[in-house]
């Protein structure tokens, strides 16, 4: 064919001046899905005058030209490329219809159209290219331009639709893959400081990976073309087509803004389209960071359909599996599970929260996830269930096995993503894709959240060294589920916007606790965590050896558990700020901290004592819960307690022990018996006497009960404040009530010494001795004179069997050893005890040392050989 003329001058004058009302359009009304639809519509009738031009003086060959891509469905956004393709009967017509092809793209690039285009014959069209998935989905957003109509259709109804089928599971499977390399370039989030419009995850290309998963599963179950392809993609909500019309507004900002197809989203860009109210309902001038919020909403959505239909992907079968079982109902719910995703039956209606809560439980102890359908039922179903949003202990039972799930933060996502997160706690809705517009804060506020109480979990499978040492604490966290709550409240406050955070969470925190019917040592414990939850990160920001600052943090902080936890918050908060934010550095600075936070506590546990001259608070506080006429005995039985003691109990408990104190003088023994979750809680207040601590731990040794933590504490008036938890192996006082009041009888017996518990124990030892240890725990005592000012510390590591703490405290009994402070811990079968001791009100000597070394070292070995 010779060679082909085309003028397009005039065309292209028309383009421009199209173009410019396009933009102008768009500027003035903020439409940007208008706007692609009318540069489309431009496009096409240039494209078509340029066809008849061509063939105007020749029989039209056998030629059809097709929109292909985001031209094909009509997106054409302002600088975007022009796919398009020729498509000829045979390699004769394509050899005779080559100048023609070649004028017509040269007069696109003439016009200022960027094409691009591509040539196939039917034949070609129809063969599957695995290296060249690219052409093949860009086929399935085609349209017909110009050229033989019969063609388009042979490919449309034959070609095409066979091609798929044939290849359907490697499209599908290659598609998928491509998807998820691109998710993870981009870090697998959609969290960036300055996205990318187009290639995030999030963005457009995700929206129209929906779209084409959407379409094809529907051309394998129906066998053709949807007759609209957008109605295969529809939500119920409109929240997807929401999205994509924010998404496309934000792009044609950012291509008139910088003339060039720039999708990326950066930090000026931000600002200039919050100032414009880019994608917005309302005009004006928006914050920055709410429209940031408002993007990361848009793109949550998206990227959660892209993802749901992924998984919906089947994956390759074997011979094997296909006769498995591939649908098992989940008891009591109208829900199923289908190759680790969880669907619903059809037809079934729930107005049961406890069905939807269960679900979510399943989601975090497995990583189920949730299919598409049961997320809709799930949200269409949320005003039915807010009728009878459940509260109280049912509520807390329920989110509680959410959160000691290992997959507690996918749930949580999908909770929050599907509306049922904030119905349960409206205190969240504060943060929901709250943005903190810094470069510093990558992740939204909610999204910190979940990654926080991911990173916690993450800490059972530790990679770095310093996750293997912060692992170590995570067992050692008694209430794991109050600390994972304190981490989803912890940021809640920043949703008010009004002062610092901290107390603003606290607040909303304390509403929602009231709604779970928390006592008020649980209560506290969750508030006192949210309320600290920054001082680490700060004490760090000094130097963190210098002994003062070591000091003033430890001092605040008081108890030894609660800096473990606060370790671990201050892990968790810190690496989920950004993926750099917890640099090997500060990782070690956080460790080393707490290292010498703990050293120094466990030094001066027997160092600081209250006194009311000094510290005033705790007195008034307290005096608020007792009558007037006992505020000088309260401020005697609180002189010279160990701060310890006061800092590690509520004001509420310590008012009942000054009670139980009051009745001294009309019974000798004050016991105080309570249920403490898994545990029992004795606590005992008489007068010093020697063995009182030995004859205690006996008492419970001979009633079978196993004791894990003990502390010793006394005031100035002699006042003996011992408190003990423990365990009822043998279920005594559990399945035989009654014998609750015959076990305090012979406690109070034991400590008013009228019943010797020598021979009781000794029958329950010999009955109990332990005939096969798992672990054989050697005996290990050392003393540190150096620590204390006051005392000499004594740690013993031994096999823990019973009876084994009274045998210790007799040792130093008869040694003339003085318990001021004991803190004892139980790790399997490890007992690690650590006494401080004074002798004749000064620390051991080092004769006294060596003997106690050689006794107790023996006493404690004998007890590991059971009498013959």
């Amino acid at each position: 064919m010779d060679p082909v003329a085309l003028a397009v001058d005039d065309l292209r004058e028309q383009y421009l001046r199209e173009m410019a009302l396009v933009r102008q359009t768009c500027e003035r009304t903020g439409d940007g899905t208008a706007a692609i639809r009318r540069r489309s519509a431009v496009v096409d009738r240039i494209l078509i005058e340029m066809w008849r031009r061509i063939f105007a003086a020749q029989s039209p060959p056998n030629i059809a030209l097709l929109a292909l891509g985001g031209y094909g469905r009509k997106d054409l956004f302002p600088y975007s490329d022009i796919d398009v393709l020729f498509a000829f009967a045979d390699d004769k017509t394509e050899e005779q219809s080559r100048e023609a092809v070649r004028a017509m793209i040269q007069g696109m690039w003439d016009i200022g159209l960027r094409a691009s285009p591509a040539s196939r014959t039917v034949k070609e069209i129809g063969r599957f290219d695995p290296d060249n998935l690219e052409f093949t989905l860009a086929t399935l957003d085609r349209r017909f331009l110009a050229g033989q109509f019969p063609l388009y259709q042979q490919l449309h109804q034959t070609v095409l639709p066979g091609l798929v089928l044939s290849e359907w599971n490697t499209i599908t499977q290659k598609l998928g893959e491509i998807a998820r390399a691109r998710h993870a370039k981009y870090g697998n989030t959609i969290f960036h400081l300055e996205p990318n419009l187009k290639d995030c995850p999030g963005g457009l290309r995700d929206y129209h990976l929906a779209v084409w998963f959407a379409l094809l599963f529907h051309l394998k179950e129906t066998k053709e073309w949807p007759r609209q392809r957008g109605g295969v993609f529809q939500s119920a909500r409109g929240d997807a087509e929401a999205a994509f019309d924010f998404l496309a507004a934000a792009r044609c900002f950012l291509h008139f803004r910088h003339g060039r197809d720039d999708n990326t989203l950066d930090w000026q860009s931000q600002d200039e389209a919050a100032a414009n109210s880019i994608g917005l309902e309302t005009r004006g001038t928006a914050d920055p960071a709410y429209w940031m919020r408002t993007y990361y909403r848009h793109a949550r959505i998206i990227y959660r359909r892209a993802a749901l239909l992924m998984e919906h992907l089947p994956a390759p079968v074997s011979f094997y599996r296909q006769f498995r079982r591939r649908r098992t109902p989940i008891a009591g719910t109208d829900f199923i599970l289908d190759q680790g995703r969880i669907d619903i039956l059809p037809g079934a209606q729930f107005s049961d929260t406890a069905a939807i809560l269960r679900i979510f439980s399943l989601m975090a102890t497995h990583g189920y996830a949730l299919s598409q359908a049961a997320e809709d039922r799930i949200t269409d179903a949320l005003p039915a269930l807010a009728i009878h949003i459940p509260e109280g202990p049912y509520l807390w039972n329920a989110l509680r096995e959410v959160l000691l799930g290992p997959h507690a933060a996918h749930a949580l996502r999908t909770m929050h993503a599907l509306g049922v997160l904030e119905m349960l706690i409206p205190e969240f809705h504060g943060i929901d894709a709250l943005v903190i517009r810094d470069s510093y804060h990558r992740y939204t506020v909610d999204e910190h959240t979940f990654l926080t109480i991911d990173n916690v979990h993450g800490l059972r499978q530790p990679t770095h060294d310093w996750e293997h040492r912060l692992a170590q604490l995570l067992p050692e966290i008694d209430r794991l589920d109050l600390f994972l709550l304190s981490l989803l409240l912890h940021d809640t406050g920043k949703g008010r916007r009004s002062g610092e955070h901290t107390g603003q969470s606290v607040e909303l925190a304390d509403s929602f606790l009231a709604r779970l019917d928390f006592d008020a040592e649980e209560r506290e414990a969750v508030l006192k965590l949210i309320r600290f939850h920054l001082e680490m990160s700060n004490a760090m920001r000094r130097d963190i050896f210098d002994h003062e600052n070591v000091r003033a943090f430890a001092d605040k902080i008081a108890s030894p558990s609660l800096l473990k936890m606060l370790t671990l918050m201050t892990y968790a908060d810190i690496k989920a700020v950004n993926p750099e934010a917890l640099t090997p550095w500060k990782a070690e600075n956080l460790w080393q901290f707490y290292m010498a936070t703990a050293n120094f506590m466990d030094r001066s546990v027997d160092e600081v004592r209250y006194h009311a001259a000094i510290d005033p608070t705790l007195l008034n506080r307290i005096r608020a819960m007792v009558p007037s006429s006992q505020y000088s005995d309260l401020k005697q039985f609180l002189e010279g307690l160990p701060q310890r003691y006061l800092q590690t109990r509520l004001p509420e408990q310590i008012r009942d022990h000054f009670l139980l104190a009051n009745n001294l003088d009309k019974d000798p023994v004050q016991l105080d018996l309570r249920p403490h979750r898994q545990l029992f809680d004795l606590t005992v207040i008489t007068r010093d006497r020697k063995r009182l601590f030995a004859d205690v731990s006996g008492a419970l040794a001979a009633w079978g009960m196993n004791i894990v933590k003990a502390g010793a504490f006394s005031n100035e008036a002699g006042v003996i404040v011992d408190s003990f938890q423990f365990t009822d192996t043998f279920r005594t006082i559990e399945l035989n009530p009654s014998e609750k009041d015959r076990f305090l009888a012979y406690l109070y017996d034991v400590v008013a010494q009228k019943v010797p518990v020598e021979q009781l124990l000794e029958s329950r030892t010999h009955a109990n001795h332990p005939s096969s240890i798992k672990v054989e725990v050697p005996t290990r005592l050392s003393f540190d004179n150096e620590s204390s000012s006051h005392s000499t510390l004594l740690q013993v590591v031994a096999q823990d069997i019973p009876g084994l703490l009274r045998q210790i405290a007799l040792t130093l009994s008869t040694h003339q050893c003085n318990i001021e402070v004991a803190l004892i811990d139980t790790e399997g079968e490890t007992a690690i005890d650590v006494f401080y001791l004074t002798s004749q009100g000064a620390k051991l000597n080092e004769g006294i040392r060596s003997a106690l070394q050689i006794d107790m070292t023996a006493a404690l070995e004998a007890m590991r050989v059971p009498a013959a």
